[in-house]
């Protein structure tokens, strides 16, 4: 694959019809391009998919994609669990071996640029953003889909000028717009996307233990004069929400663990576990969404391990076995863990 590698995540708006996923996957399948993961979600109604490559065909690779899914997805008509804006909700691009986040600052610009040109709206966001009020996904976000409009027409309550307009494309409500949503490029080091399952059918737990770990806090409110302040969270760097997996019959705490060298995969699952046993709940496993680093694996089955002689193999099978990993999905480390994932790509 060369020395020069970036890897992309595209996260579509669909995750029901296999069919029309596969569609939209096989755009990217050009020469010099390597299909790392294909993960939908029936309850988030959306696809993590995974490829990498040379910067110029993971450039190219990532335009055709965005193309088709605007072809398949109509958010007119999109519902789910998670957060979005249109029919890629997000795209970003990470930097692997032999490239740096300004390569994939490029490259989400040009693509974002290239994008806007087939009339509909493209926010940069991340490392690529224009202004870093306009960096944070969660916020740029905010009011969703259906919230787009409001935006566009200047009437939104919940954005100010400097977040409300796309950097390229339409900002009329027009069919086209309509039914594509907003897109979202950009560029971000490696972000585990972890998700921590609850004993419950409902979310009640779930989503009080996301405002308690995420980064931003929870918003409070005095009792005596209803005035409201934010505490902070328990988890460094740290997106989460509380979010039910009606198909399970569970909920999970559905993270992004954004600087993992400081908030592990571990220390996510202890604390989460530990406040579900307080609120009289359970944590029963977890997942990981896409691709991880190996050095996080190592670092987990390090924390679990009684023994300072255990192999890379057995350091990874007991991080599986003590997060739960196979709990919903079968977790293959040979094909989620990056390292191993892209070295099996090259024999």
């Amino acid at each position: 694959m060369g020395q020069s590698i970036i890897e992309c995540v595209p996260n579509i708006s669909e995750g029901r019809d296999i069919e029309k996923i596969n569609r939209i996957v096989d755009a990217a399948r050009i020469h010099g391009i390597k299909i790392l993961g294909i993960e939908p979600d029936s309850d988030y109604n959306r696809t993590v998919i995974t490829f990498a490559g040379k910067p110029e065909d993971v450039e190219k690779a990532a335009y055709l994609l965005v193309e088709a899914s605007i072809k398949e997805i109509d958010m007119r008509i999109h519902s789910g669990e998670h957060p979005r804006m249109g029919c890629v909700d997000v795209c970003p691009f990470v930097p692997i071996s032999g490239s740096s986040m300004a390569d994939c600052n490029e490259i989400a610009r040009r693509v974002a640029s290239k994008v806007g040109l087939l009339s509909v709206p493209v926010f940069l966001y991340g490392n690529a953003a224009t202004d870093p009020l306009r960096s944070s996904l969660s916020k740029l976000r905010k009011g969703e889909y259906e919230g787009l409009e409001s935006r566009f027409l200047g009437k939104s309550t919940t954005h100010g000028v400097e977040t409300s307009l796309p950097d390229y494309g339409s900002t009329e409500w027009s069919d086209t717009v309509q039914r594509s949503g907003a897109i979202t490029i950009g560029s971000r080091g490696i972000l585990i996307a972890y998700n921590v399952n609850i004993d419950e059918k409902d979310a009640n737990i779930s989503k009080k233990i996301g405002s308690i770990v995420r980064s931003s806090g929870r918003l409070m409110k005095s009792l005596d004069t209803n005035k409201r302040f934010r505490t902070q969270g328990l988890l460094s760097h740290v997106q989460g929400m509380g979010v039910p997996l009606e198909s399970h019959g569970l909920s999970q705490v559905s993270m992004n663990l954004q600087e993992y060298k400081l908030t592990n995969l571990h220390h996510a699952y202890d604390v989460i576990a530990s406040l579900a046993n307080d609120m009289g709940g359970k944590a029963i496993g977890s997942e990981i969404v896409g691709l991880v680093p190996l050095d996080s694996m190592l670092e987990a089955g390090q924390w679990y391990s009684e023994r300072d002689d255990m192999t890379e193999e057995e350091l990874v099978l007991l991080a599986i076995n003590r997060l739960g990993l196979n709990s919903i999905h079968q977790f293959n480390p040979h094909e989620r863990i990056i390292e191993w994932c892209l070295k099996g790509e090259e024999q």
